[in-house]
Formats: C-alpha cells, sequence, structure tokens
C-alpha cells in the first residue's frame, strides 16, 4: 500500500507538491445510485417533479460540482479540466437513477475527486428534487470505477456482479 501524502514528517496537513510530476492525459470515471421508491422513479420519468427536470438539473450539478472540487475538499489542487460529462440514468429493474461521471484533463496530477465529486454532487441533487415525495430515498455505492494516466497507469475496478449499480 502506498504511504499516505497529504501529510509532511510532522503530521502536519499540506497539499502534495505535484510540480515535479510528467504532464499526461488523465481520465477518471465514478459512478453511483440513488435508490427510490417506484413510484417516485415514475414521476422522474413523467417529468412531473415540481422543480423540474430532474435528470437535467442533476446533470448539470454534477458537472459544477467536478468544477468547484478544490473548493470543497480540502488539499485538492485546482485543476484545468478539459471535458466533464455526466450522465444519469433510469433503472426501473432498480428503482433507481444511475449517475457516471468521466472528467479528463492533461496535467501532472489524476481527476479522481473530480469524478467522484461530480458523481456525488449529481446523486444528491436528485435526492434534493424528489425528498418531498419519498422519505426512503438512498445514495448508494459511490465510487471510481476507472483511472488512467500518470506513472501509475490505468487500473479498472473488479467487475461488478449482476444486479448491481452502475
Amino acid at each position: 500500500m502506498a504511504p499516505i501524502t497529504h501529510f509532511d514528517e510532522n503530521g502536519n496537513a499540506v497539499m502534495v507538491d505535484v510540480s515535479a510530476k510528467a504532464e499526461t492525459e488523465r481520465v477518471a470515471v465514478a459512478r453511483g445510485s440513488v435508490l427510490m421508491a417506484p413510484a417516485t422513479l415514475a414521476l422522474i420519468q413523467a417529468h412531473g417533479v415540481k422543480k423540474g427536470d430532474v435528470l437535467a438539473v442533476a446533470q448539470l450539478a454534477g458537472i459544477m460540482g467536478a468544477k468547484r472540487t478544490p473548493d470543497l475538499i480540502p488539499l485538492c489542487h485546482p485543476l484545468p479540466l478539459a471535458s466533464v460529462t455526466v450522465d444519469l440514468a433510469i433503472d426501473p429493474a432498480r428503482n433507481a437513477v444511475d449517475i457516471e461521471a468521466r472528467c479528463k484533463l492533461t496535467g501532472r496530477t489524476g481527476v479522481e475527486m473530480e469524478a467522484l465529486t461530480a458523481v456525488s454532487v449529481a446523486a444528491l441533487t436528485v435526492y434534493d428534487m424528489v425528498k418531498a415525495v419519498d422519505k426512503g430515498l438512498r445514495i448508494a455505492d459511490i465510487r471510481l470505477v476507472h483511472k488512467s494516466g500518470g506513472k501509475s497507469g490505468t487500473w479498472d475496478a473488479p467487475a461488478e456482479r449482476p444486479g448491481g449499480a452502475g
């Protein structure tokens, strides 16, 4: 296991110095889900939520969340994101809205936190928009599923079991 890099030799929190790292294309993909009652999912599908189009608003919120990651997560580097995509899909079999975010840049540090933040903010937005009609909402399985670039190369999460999120 790699050492934790956000602390100096005295235990003080520090932003990691990435100035000596090579600039490479870096990509991260994260996923998560919001689980709900069947009637809530039907309301989202029918565009019947009074606050507006849940999926469109959550998509925009996720993109904005990725861009604001260093304002939300201490010690994250502000990054010049080249691309952020957030896709939301309805899964009626699981009564879920599945979210996938993909962040990309050419730089000296990865974009995992941006992808995870995008999914988290999109999920929270779905939750906020339908919480009045469903008290049993559950945000689940937010995780990194792919990263590439840098000296550590490419990493992909193990395959998910059938019926799992995303």
